[in-house]
């Protein structure tokens, strides 16, 4: 049976005192939570912070983004192998803003993914379509479309290695969110469609949903079959509500 996972993005939100409080609260409200794992992923500054509050807590921590580089002259590029430095389990790769703010292609995710797999961290590969691409019925396609070139690349195997988060981009911040219903679907191709190459690593994938969670309607959504947690925006900087959240994981 797949384990619950939440993980927090910060996003670029925090402040010394403001995160030392927040982690105080979820480190409280969620030591005794055996059956969910819980994440957060913060802005690149704060991870010797971070690092140092959520040591030999049931909290882990990671990244927000990463280069695909090893090193070299990449100005303002942050490496997997620094990451690795400041105790990072996870690293979010391809979420919606990169992809549609940074004009980060599915080839440049997936050289993100490859290189963060091969480093030994456990990537958040993240797929979604737009509102526009849901109106006009191509959002099977265009979730496939961000899969298959990961799978192209590192092979369906290294998904055993990562999680996969679905983010309907147009129920990111926007305080819309897809019913329990519209999500398990997508989360089920994209169960089904790893099935077709690895039934196994299918079987195990752990798959977030991810776009306005909150306390009120976490529990309906992580009672679908295909949906194993969350990946959560502006609920995840308040330490009562990420708590809720990761409660509704059991």
């Amino acid at each position: 049976m797949r384990r619950k996972l939440v993980v927090g993005n910060w996003k670029m939100f925090g402040r010394l005192a403001r995160n030392k409080e927040l982690l105080a609260g979820v480190m409280s409200g969620v030591g005794a939570l055996r059956n969910t794992d819980c994440a957060v992923c913060v802005p690149y500054p704060y991870l010797s912070q971070v690092q140092t509050l959520l040591q030999g807590s049931n909290v882990a921590w990671g990244a927000q983004n990463m280069s695909h580089h090893e090193e070299g002259a990449f100005t303002g590029e942050v490496a997997a192998g620094m990451l690795q430095e400041f105790g990072c389990k996870y690293v979010i790769l391809g979420h919606s803003e990169r992809r549609g703010i940074y004009h980060e292609n599915d080839d440049l995710v997936a050289l993100k993914f490859e290189a963060a797999i091969k480093a030994g961290l456990k990537p958040i590969l993240c797929v979604g379509e737009t509102l526009e691409e849901r109106d006009a019925g191509v959002t099977e396609e265009v979730v496939a479309r961000q899969l298959d070139a990961v799978i192209n690349r590192s092979g369906v195997k290294t998904l055993q290695q990562a999680i996969v988060a679905y983010e309907p981009v147009w129920a990111i911040g926007t305080g819309k969110t897809a019913s329990p219903e519209q999500a398990q679907a997508v989360h089920a191709f994209i169960r089904q469609r790893v099935a077709k190459l690895d039934g196994q690593v299918a079987q195990g994938l752990c798959i977030l949903y991810g776009g306005s969670v909150k306390a009120a309607n976490a529990p309906e959504l992580f009672s679908m079959s295909d949906i194993d947690g969350g990946l959560i925006g502006g609920a995840s900087l308040v330490a009562e509500d990420f708590v809720a959240i990761c409660r509704a994981g059991k």
